[in-house]
């Protein structure tokens, strides 16, 4: 796993704090923030029980804020700190949306671990599949976006999962 320092602690600690906001509102944990030239260009978290809008993914979110603030599609030289690893409609998107690099913490089998209804392909295996250049590094803080989960189990305003 990796280790968590510098820059890459700094932001998913950003993505964390989100995740945190979206359960306390009922929703399911799981954020991330996009970071540009060093800079926090967007944070968000799922809202897919707010909206009622299952692609609403913390990713997804993120992506459209991001594309809106910067007034461009293309979101190369982007990083995208994601709480867990970007179930495969959030890589597809971060793969379209030109995103460089993926920082995420819990895996995908932490997700599903946890009572979720994920689907077992990593974010590695996509990539090789789709011969995506996206960098990715999983396990930053990995500790501390699984304790999203159980918070979010906690939390006496969540709604069943399936």
């Amino acid at each position: 796993m990796a280790v968590a320092k510098g820059r890459d602690a700094r932001f998913m600690r950003i993505a964390i704090k989100k995740t945190v906001e979206g359960i306390k509102d009922g929703q399911t944990p799981f954020g991330a923030a996009i970071v540009k030239d060093g800079k926090l260009i967007c944070a968000a978290h799922n809202v897919v029980w707010d909206t009622m809008d299952i692609t609403a993914h913390g990713e997804v979110n993120a992506i459209r804020i991001a594309c809106r603030r910067l007034g461009t599609i293309d979101l190369s030289g982007c990083t995208i700190y994601s709480t867990c690893e970007p179930c495969p409609m959030c890589f597809s998107a971060i793969h379209w949306a030109k995103i460089s690099r993926i920082v995420f913490g819990a895996t995908i089998a932490d997700a599903k671990s946890a009572g979720f209804r994920e689907l077992e392909i990593t974010n590695a295996q996509m990539k090789r599949m789709g011969k995506s250049k996206i960098k990715i590094k999983g396990g930053v803080l990995r500790s501390e976006c699984l304790r999203l989960f159980a918070l979010f189990r906690k939390h006496e305003g969540r709604k069943k999962l399936y």
